[in-house]
């Protein structure tokens, strides 16, 4: 009992070491939101868990939106709308009962009527609000949506600038400012969305800062006389990588900490997107989308409190808890397994069972994490459900098989062999579960291919499910046999999307790369030649193998 025991204490360690290392803190220049300090201004919508723009019908009560700007008060000078929509006509009224100024947005699209009409509501509002509403930007990305063309707009910009006495202005991405600068005669002020992380060629959050006040410099040198405003910048605090951009907790906070320092000594004004975070958008813009906020968008609180440390997995302890007893179970599967069915494995197989008790004890956490934060709509959950079920279960299905000597089944022999074949139950489970693991990495896969932008790559449960039936593969197979057909196509698919995921994401992507790596393991593990099938006695006791004949005639 040796190995085992010193192959679980090691395995404990490096569960142990990886959630150290997870949970480091940053260490920052400046609190990113600090009441001492307040922002210039904060990007605010007040959709909460299912409420959505996109519902004509929703009209997001008074009470609800005053709760919001009471804790805003606290930490900003001002927010930016970008509608009135919604029950967002009260903001300014709100507003000034708790001392805030509004930027009051004008949402424009392709309802040319709808689009007058929101524009006299908010030029109604200005008048009505003038010690609250501080500018008017009529417009927000609809030259980047390619919502109406120039002209139209600058219509638009000109009409409500004739009828109010506060500077108006229109926002955009920096690139379409540079491309249609004739805009700014129509003005006050340029509003100038800086967003890293989406731009066409993403940059590292440790770079996000400096590169938007290099670009802010380049506006600036574009549109003399005129004030350039940040309208929009931030960072993810959560969801899929692009290139080298990361969204995390810390690099959220870090971004913000120095954006906010550079605005200090450059004497320009930032609006930070965005206050709360807003889950409804994950259905348009995948994960990623919902979790720009400063502050959660359950408890309503800042994310990065003053004075409190900064982790990427606040929860690490309860993470890394689960993990041990988890890497445990797996040890203790192996160990039932003997203790019912007496053998004799090879050290090898002990090396195999760690293996698969590290990876999935190392990655549980984040397993689970990544299934509470991505899933989003029935699909998803189910999606995410099944591809964590396997993971969990993988490991000490494959654990029992490896004390065994149990090779993996062919999907037709789970399903319902010709030959009338029946593999032992634990056996069947096994193959049910990389069935279940086949099936939603092909989903996946596919999604990545065709859908790339939005998906999440399924890097931890992918991992758990995926390393305990390789294991099982190399140590209990043959290396000669038929290649069953059905795990030939799958193993072909793969060997396919992978290149085109792995070139289409970059190479400083990790995310995708290790998603990949994980892809190519179950390729060659369903590839792989199956030799032998496991049979059940009478008594559903021992199994017994059978050996397969070469050729059959």
């Amino acid at each position: 009992m040796r190995t085992p025991l010193a192959l679980l204490i090691a395995s404990l360690g490096i569960v142990a070491t990886v959630w150290w290392w997870l949970a480091l803190p940053a260490v920052l220049p400046r609190a990113p939101i600090d009441p001492s300090a307040k922002l210039e201004c904060v990007s605010y919508a007040p959709f909460r868990g299912d409420q959505t723009p996109h519902n004509p019908q929703l009209i997001v009560s008074p009470e609800q939106i005053a709760e919001d700007l009471v804790e805003l008060a606290k930490v900003t000078k001002c927010i930016r709308t970008y509608s009135i929509d919604n029950g967002l006509d009260k903001v300014p009224e709100l507003a000034s009962k708790v001392g805030l100024k509004v930027l009051l947005g004008v949402w424009l699209g392709r309802d040319h009527a709808k689009n007058r009409l929101l524009a006299d509501a908010a030029i109604s509002l200005s008048k009505n609000h003038a010690g609250t509403i501080s500018a008017i930007i009529v417009g927000s990305e609809v030259l980047l949506r390619g919502d109406m063309i120039v002209s139209d707009l600058r219509d638009v910009i000109r009409s409500v600038k004739q009828r109010v006495d506060i500077p108006v202005t229109y926002a955009d991405v920096w690139e379409f400012w540079l491309r249609h600068k004739e805009i700014a005669a129509d003005v006050d002020f340029v509003t100038v969305h800086f967003l890293p992380y989406w731009e066409d060629v993403p940059v590292r959050a440790e770079d996000a800062a400096a590169h938007v006040d290099e670009v802010r410099l380049k506006v600036v040198a574009a549109f003399p006389g005129k004030e350039i405003l940040i309208g929009e910048t931030g960072w993810p605090s959560y969801g899929r990588m692009r290139e080298s951009s990361l969204a995390s907790r810390i690099n959220q906070a870090r971004f913000i900490s120095e954006i906010l320092q550079r605005a200090e000594r450059g004497k320009f004004r930032v609006n930070l997107f965005e206050a709360y975070d807003e889950p409804w958008k994950r259905k348009w813009e995948g994960t990623v989308g919902g979790y720009w906020g400063s502050f959660d968008a359950v408890h309503r609180k800042p994310k990065y409190p003053a004075g409190a440390e900064i982790r990427n997995y606040p929860s690490w302890k309860l993470q890394m808890g689960g993990g041990l007893v988890f890497c445990i179970s797996v040890f203790g599967a192996a160990l039932m397994t003997l203790r019912l069915r007496p053998a004799s494995p090879q050290t090898a197989a002990w090396f195999a069972v760690a293996v698969c008790a590290t990876v999935g004890g190392s990655l549980l956490g984040l397993g689970v994490e990544k299934m509470l934060l991505e899933s989003y709509g029935i699909g998803r959950w189910l999606l995410q459900g099944l591809l964590l079920a396997a993971g969990i279960a993988a490991p000490l299905l494959a654990a029992h098989a490896l004390m065994r000597g149990v090779s993996l089944p062919t999907f037709l022999d789970v399903l319902g062999s010709p030959q009338g074949r029946r593999p032992a139950l634990m056996t069947q489970i096994l193959g049910g579960t990389l069935i279940v693991t086949t099936l939603t990495a092909t989903e996946t896969a596919l999604g990545l291919v065709f859908d790339g932008r939005w998906r999440d790559f399924p890097f931890a449960s992918l991992s758990m499910a995926v390393v305990p039936f390789f294991a099982v593969a190399m140590f209990n197979s043959a290396r000669s046999g038929k290649r069953p057909l059905a795990e030939s196509v799958f193993a072909g698919l793969f060997a396919i999307t992978v290149p085109y995921i792995a070139l289409n994401e970059g190479p400083h992507n990790w995310q995708s790369l290790w998603t990949c790596a994980a892809y190519l393991m179950l390729g060659i593990t369903l590839w792989r030649p199956r030799a032998v099938a496991v049979v059940e006695t009478a008594s559903d006791a021992v199994p017994v193998a059978v050996m397969e004949p070469a050729r059959r005639s």
